[in-house]
């Protein structure tokens, strides 16, 4: 029987695959540049890619065509190869690669079925939790699982952080069971938070006894649970029947202001003709870090949507999930109360109003209950996975 190839193998190729899209993208925006700089006109086109003509285009295309050939022989070798390789499966270090390139290029890779793009799954310890495995999960526990869900760029065995895991603090001190989620942080935060209330819906589907579910959600992934919410409330799902309480870790709700930031750049990068061919390195950007611009959660807040446009906050508004008790932990750099640290700097990633909800607009406010907040001080978006803090505040909200 034929050797399967190792993980190590299929990371070459994907990133052999990546790396020939990125010479070709980035031979574009020179070209582009160099016909802005030979060309008598100073209008800007966005339509057109400027492909320069002549010698200087023929230089152009063969660059192109030697790139593919290259792609090609990539390929042939790795083939050749894959059967010598013998590396180990998985390892955080290069589950933290694969999670960070997913981050910023899972929606390219996706696209082109390229396979670094990384499918969402439940894990525990790093392993994927088949169907079988799953009703093991469920039947070994008490009837009570924490659903772990990670930020972006991130992935599950990103929870263990200083010698701390939430998830397996909660599972010594109050008996929860916690099964992690694993997915591809750079598609739309509506495409994964429809694909986990259909996860979820699964672990009702195979359970063998009633089961109460709690979500902990880092970041991103609180974003992507409130749409799981929505859309499985569309959907008719009967897991949000058995879903009790929702932890927000440091989620951006009404975005994050380094994407913010990044989109300004981009719209001053294209103010002249000379700066704008490199906007594009701006537009490598994945949708789910766009997405994070203003914190999209349903398909109508980028669908016919330029998601580079600098328009402005266009959200759809979606409230907390009914009947499900929310709580909101944000942190802060700043040591005292002032609005420099609140409500620019924040925890250096999301501000206090974005993380707990606030907004001027009464429809995108959230509205959490005063007890069901708490902010930690002198801290930053990563001490949220750690800190004694946070974590004391997790418990004694998860035990009441």
């Amino acid at each position: 029987m034929p050797r399967k190839p190792s993980n190590l193998s299929t990371d070459l190729r994907g990133a052999g695959s990546l790396t020939i899209e990125a010479i070709t993208a980035i031979t574009d925006i020179v070209e582009s540049l160099h016909h802005t700089i030979t060309s008598s006109s100073m209008t800007l086109d966005k339509q057109d890619q400027h492909r320069t003509k002549g010698i200087t285009g023929t230089v152009y295309r063969n660059i192109r065509s030697v790139t593919e050939l290259v792609g090609d022989g990539i390929d042939a070798l790795l083939d050749r190869f894959s059967l010598m390789l013998n590396e180990k499966d998985s390892s955080p270090g290069r589950e933290a690669v694969l999670s960070a390139l997913n981050g910023v290029l899972g929606d390219h890779l996706v696209a082109r079925n390229n396979p670094l793009a990384i499918p969402m799954q439940f894990r525990c310890n790093g392993k994927p939790l088949n169907e079988q495995a799953l009703f093991e999960v469920i039947q070994q526990s008490n009837g009570r699982l924490a659903i772990m869900v990670h930020g972006s760029c991130m992935n599950d065995l990103q929870w263990d952080r200083q010698g701390h895991n939430h998830g397996a603090a909660l599972s010594r001190d109050l008996g929860f069971v916690p099964v992690y989620l694993h997915y591809n942080t750079g598609l739309h935060i509506s495409e994964n938070g429809r694909k986990f209330s259909d996860l979820l819906e699964t672990i009702i589907d195979q359970s063998p006894k009633p089961i109460e579910l709690f979500i902990i959600a880092h970041s991103m992934g609180g974003l992507v649970s409130r749409s799981a919410c929505h859309y499985g409330k569309i959907s008719g799902n009967t897991w949000l029947n058995n879903l009790r309480k929702l932890v927000f870790l440091g989620t951006p709700h009404h975005g994050a202001s380094l994407e913010k930031g990044g989109n300004f750049i981009e719209t001053i990068l294209e103010i002249s003709p000379y700066s704008a061919p490199f906007s594009r390195l701006g537009k490598i950007r994945s949708c789910g870090i766009t997405d994070l611009r203003y914190g999209n959660v349903v398909d109508e807040d980028w669908k016919g949507r330029d998601r580079f446009e600098f328009s402005g906050d266009q959200r759809n508004p979606v409230p907390l999930p009914e009947g499900v008790q929310c709580y909101s932990i944000a942190a802060t750099k700043g040591k005292e109360s002032n609005k420099l640290g609140d409500d620019i700097i924040g925890d250096g990633l999301v501000t206090l109003r974005s993380a707990l909800g606030r907004h001027k607009n009464a429809k995108l406010n959230l509205l959490f209950p005063e007890t069901n907040q708490w902010v930690g001080r002198n801290m930053n978006h990563m001490d949220l996975l750690s800190h004694p803090k946070v974590y004391k505040t997790i418990k004694k909200w998860l035990k009441s």
